[in-house]
């Protein structure tokens, strides 16, 4: 059988942002994006010269326009996963405290879900399995 290339490692960072009641922030993708429509954990690239964190964190800036500090955010699972053109790997980092209220700056849709609703809105596939351990966590 013949040997296939590699896959493209992509690497994320992702936050679970979880309010005082409990709920999760998830961010819709939006249009003329890839799986647009589907909703995920915010997050993003990370650059070849970032850590995770500070990914996150200038993600969330960008992406939210909230302030969160390095040690505000909680290593908590990752998901794996291999699409058709590269292979995912995202951390999650559970994140209970920052400066600011969550707005969306990247025309995406954003909605507080307890954990347990998640199940209900369409998410890829490598968000997915995330939302259990948030159940039991949360």
């Amino acid at each position: 059988m013949p040997k296939l290339p590699p896959a493209k490692l992509l690497l994320v960072a992702a936050a679970a942002l979880v309010d005082i009641d409990g709920r999760v922030l998830l961010q819709q993708r939006p249009e003329g994006k890839a799986m647009a429509g589907l909703w995920e954990f915010p997050g993003g690239k990370v650059e070849p010269d970032e850590g995770l964190e500070q990914s996150l964190i200038r993600e969330l800036k960008e992406e939210l326009d909230i302030d969160v500090t390095e040690a505000c955010l909680a290593p908590f699972t990752f998901a794996s996963h291999a699409y058709e053109d590269f292979h995912l790997l995202m951390p999650l980092f559970v994140c209970r405290v920052w400066e600011g209220t969550p707005r969306p700056l990247e025309g995406q849709a954003i909605k507080w879900l307890r954990p347990v609703r998640m199940g209900d809105v369409p998410m890829p596939p490598a968000d997915r399995p995330l939302v259990a351990m948030l159940r039991d966590l949360l």
